[in-house]
């Protein structure tokens, strides 16, 4: 363990250099790189973002796919005190012009297959393979502290816009430091993910094998068909996978790719328990479920050794939950309530939400971070997930905004009202569903309707089901009740732009 003033991404990148020197770090499009070179790299690519104008404090975009100038722009704003804004690449022009205005960001970094999308307003830009300037002369390490804010990574909003997470050095360091301790890596692993990087899970892998002395493996995106080949080719002993992830892998073939591998254990939050069991049958892989958010850390986790599945698991050393009610108030074992979390380390947490006080301070209220998650505490100390209190969608590992998604519906002509709400797929995650009432002498083309969202919102955000009501159920003070709307879910008379029924 560093000690507390060393936690920071420039300390851990010397010390990995110092300690690991020859060994391979990582592998991404466009790069190779040993533990010896990422603290040059960071050095050099903190120089060109000066000679671009970047100070401490400053915020850079980052809109790639896992490319190697996506890394170096992260480790060069954390060398240069800096801070880093990572941008998900199924962003649209609306989207990214928020982001982009949110943060301040001076600097916007993106793929070459991304430029149709850029806001007239954008600052300056690196693109690759076309104004991405080369490595400068290598500059020192700013003497950034624990606490100061390494990257604002956002989450989708539930009553409002997209929230930006400030997430200090310190917090990095502990992402590291716990998922490697819960997934039980060591020197020499070979890390291998097929998420993205502008998430925490994908960019604390980075941090895991700089920590641990492995190498990981950042792939371009996730292939069902050829994951297990990848897998191989890679030499991986741990893998990273999200919940809808494992269902689709196991609606391929049986294949003996399936057992010819390395891999020891992996990451499954959130995996359906059958599909859990049906995992590991085929694979031999034990996969750990456990719970993190962008605001928190890895906090609980279940164990490898451990029988009990279908649970979030257990709380990790140096950190405190509670379920509690709508007055925070603790609820006793067996009792649904929202989990609320606590760290023990200072900065282990995010600090806040960037720009948006009254937030920050309702989520952090009474010193404990609000999950907006219903949960329950078994008689063993186990946390088992009920359902989300918040107004808030996940699809394939992402995060849906009901208010985005509403607010591109409600521009449409077409459209008077509009309620977005989730509802269960046949991969036992959420479905983006829309129920809509149509403007007075107007009539709702479903269809046309899903394809305006598509040019207006990530492919992950668009509804899949459309509902057209003559009104919505609302309170007597006129708010919409989506507990009704979900409760009714799809019924014969929903548009699916799959086509199912």
């Amino acid at each position: 363990m560093i000690e507390p003033r060393h936690r920071t991404l420039p300390a851990v990148l010397r010390r990995a250099a110092e300690r690991f020197g020859e060994r391979r770090l990582v592998s991404i499009t466009g790069g190779e790189w040993r533990h010896r070179d990422a603290a040059e790299i960071a050095a050099r690519r903190a120089g060109a973002l000066r000679a671009a104008g970047i100070g401490r404090g400053d915020r850079v975009a980052i809109m790639c796919a896992n490319r190697v100038e996506l890394l170096e722009v992260f480790l060069g704003c954390g060398w240069l005190g800096a801070i880093a804004v990572p941008i998900n690449t199924a962003s649209m022009r609306p989207q990214i012009e928020y982001y982009l205005a949110n943060s301040g960001a001076k600097l916007l970094v993106l793929d070459a297959q991304f430029t149709s999308r850029v806001p007239s307003a954008a600052p300056q830009l690196w693109v690759t393979g076309e104004s991405y300037p080369p490595p400068a002369e290598p500059l020192p390490p700013a003497d950034v502290q624990p606490g100061e804010t390494l990257a604002i990574l956002y989450t989708s909003g539930t009553t409002g816009p997209a929230k930006g997470v400030t997430c200090p050095h310190a917090q990095y360091y502990w992402w590291g430091v716990n998922s490697a301790a819960i997934l039980g890596v060591r020197e020499g692993d070979v890390l291998c993910t097929t998420l993205p990087l502008f998430h925490i899970n994908a960019l604390n892998t980075f941090a895991q094998a700089a920590l641990l002395g492995c190498s990981v493996a950042f792939e371009a995106q996730f292939s069902a068909s050829r994951y297990w080949a990848t897998m191989r080719e890679r030499g991986a002993t741990v893998i990273y996978l999200l919940g809808a992830m494992v269902p689709i892998l196991l609606a391929q073939s049986a294949s003996p790719l399936e057992r010819a591998h390395r891999v020891r254990v992996g990451l499954g939050p959130g995996v359906p328990l059958p599909a859990l069991q049906a995992f590991h049958e085929r694979t031999g892989i034990t996969l750990i479920e456990g719970y993190g958010s962008t605001e928190t850390n890895f906090v609980i986790a279940t164990r490898p050794d451990s029988e009990r599945r279908g649970v979030m698991g257990w709380i990790r050393p140096g950190f405190q939950a509670r379920i509690v009610d709508e007055q925070d108030v603790e609820l006793p074992a067996g009792e649904a309530g929202e989990l609320v979390l606590r760290a023990d380390e200072p900065f282990a947490f995010a600090t806040g939400y960037y720009g948006m006080p009254d937030k920050t301070v309702e989520a952090w209220r009474n010193l404990w971070f609000h999950s907006g998650d219903r949960v329950v505490r078994e008689a063993d100390g186990a946390f088992r997930f009920v359902d989300r209190i918040k107004d808030a969608i996940r699809r394939r590992g992402e995060n849906v905004s009901s208010y985005e998604v509403e607010q591109v519906l409600l521009s449409h002509a077409d459209v008077a009202g509009a309620a977005v709400f989730p509802v269960r797929s046949e991969l036992a995650e959420d479905e983006v569903m829309a129920a809509i009432v149509a403007a007075l002498d107007r009539r709702i083309d479903c269809a046309a309707l899903a394809r305006f969202c598509e040019a207006r919102l990530p492919k992950f955000a668009v509804p899949r089901y459309i509902e057209v009501l003559d009104e919505l159920p609302r309170t007597e003070n006129g708010k919409v009740q989506k507990y009704k709307l979900r409760e009714r879910g799809v019924t014969p008379t929903t548009w699916d732009r799959l086509g199912r029924r």
